[in-house]
């Protein structure tokens, strides 16, 4: 029992940070991940044989993360270590956890993030509705509220809230 238990944590430190807990991803959110076409993921998938995404009712593809984090490998070794499709194919068969998977997309985090500040600026909204307190309008003072740090510079006159400080010219 606790020999699995070991084999998990292992695996678990080699897992990609996705910026989700999804455990299932259509063709179009991978796509989004790994940066390529949702062509070249059906034809990855047909010269990788580890890449094999179930099909759900409806006969859309249903990746697992484990073929995310797979096809990210591939993605690795096709584009940054310029490796054929054969020998990519060989390096994944021999030792697949030795093939450090590649980031994800730049713009699939830029979108992660940006719904992490939407997240964070509906309830800001929802707060200063629901409490009817406009001195929670302050950004650095609902900052510190909720992290307990600020993340501006200190000056005079953000000591002020922002709706006491005077009009700009």
């Amino acid at each position: 029992m606790s020999r699995r238990r070991s084999s998990r944590r292992k695996d678990a430190a080699v897992e990609v940070d996705l910026g989700t807990d999804k455990l299932y991803f259509r063709i179009g959110e991978v796509a989004r991940i790994v940066g390529v076409a949702p062509h070249v993921l059906r034809y990855w998938e047909s010269e990788f044989p580890m890449v094999r995404p179930d099909k759900g009712r409806n006969q859309q593809r249903i990746y697992r993360r484990r073929d995310v984090e797979t096809l990210l490998r591939i993605k690795h070794l096709l584009y940054e270590r310029r490796f054929t499709i054969e020998g990519a194919r060989r390096e994944l068969r021999g030792n697949p956890q030795a093939c450090p998977p590649a980031a994800p997309a730049a713009a699939f985090l830029a979108g992660k993030s940006l719904d992490r500040v939407e997240a964070a600026l509906d309830d800001l909204e929802r707060a200063l509705v629901e409490a009817d307190r406009p001195e929670l309008a302050d950004p650095a003072a609902y900052l510190l509220a909720r992290t307990g740090a600020s993340t501006a510079p200190r000056c005079a006159a953000a000591e002020q809230p922002l709706l006491a400080r005077p009009p700009r010219s």
